[in-house]
């Protein structure tokens, strides 16, 4: 917005997150700081398609002949699969399903350069967690919610939310979805078992692209 400004004034601006104070000239217009938040703010990604399955039994007998098909999500853990987008690729596709129990599951993307096509897995013991490099870098996530509603997260600039997490009913049918690349950078799929206390989750999953 607009305000009357006179010789000499500055204008001040506070960040409600850690209290620091920037303080501009008042010949810094207003409309230029807007246009620079808006460059910095990712694209919206459009939602992605999905579908689910009831050939558990198949799904889960053809993923665990796979040496990566199959992995155990202990109880309090978030596994994260980090998929780089396939330059042979046009669209990501995931299957999954669990054993006896349901699941969260979400999917985010990073805007980050791809250096490697390798999908990689890491782990952390809470859905506020990355790896430490991360850390250093956007201080890891910012979650509202829970897994029961869908959390919401607000992510440092180069990442935008798919799909929030939620819990899925994996262990009654095969999960399944699809998403356009929109552009290059690396999903971020999340399957959340933090909320239990209790059980660990056996996870049987693919993940794939299609062109």
């Amino acid at each position: 917005y607009h305000v009357p400004q006179g010789a000499g004034d500055i204008v001040m601006i506070q960040s409600d997150h850690t209290g620091a104070v920037d303080i501009l000239s008042a010949e810094l217009e207003t409309t230029d700081l807007l246009e620079e938040q808006r460059k910095a703010q990712p694209p919206p990604l459009a939602p992605p398609t999905m579908w689910t399955t009831e050939k558990m039994k198949e799904f889960k007998a053809k993923m665990g002949r796979e040496k990566n098909g199959q992995m155990v999500v202990k109880r309090g853990e978030v596994v994260t699969v980090r998929v780089p987008t396939h330059p042979d690729g046009k669209c990501i596709c995931w299957e999954f399903a669990t054993d006896n129990y349901d699941i969260g599951f979400g999917v985010y993307f990073d805007w980050t350069m791809v250096t490697s096509t390798a999908i990689t897995v890491q782990v952390s013991e809470s859905s506020d967690e990355e790896d430490e490099e991360e850390e250093e870098e956007i201080e890891g996530l910012a979650p509202v919610g829970d897994v029961e509603r869908g959390s919401k997260s607000y992510l440092r600039n180069r990442y935008g939310e798919v799909m929030p997490v939620y819990r899925r009913n994996s262990h009654q049918e095969v999960q399944a979805g699809s998403h356009e690349y929109p552009g290059e950078g690396i999903y971020l799929l999340k399957f959340d078992n933090s909320y239990s206390l209790l059980r660990n989750k056996t996870l049987f999953f693919h993940v794939y692209y299609t062109s």
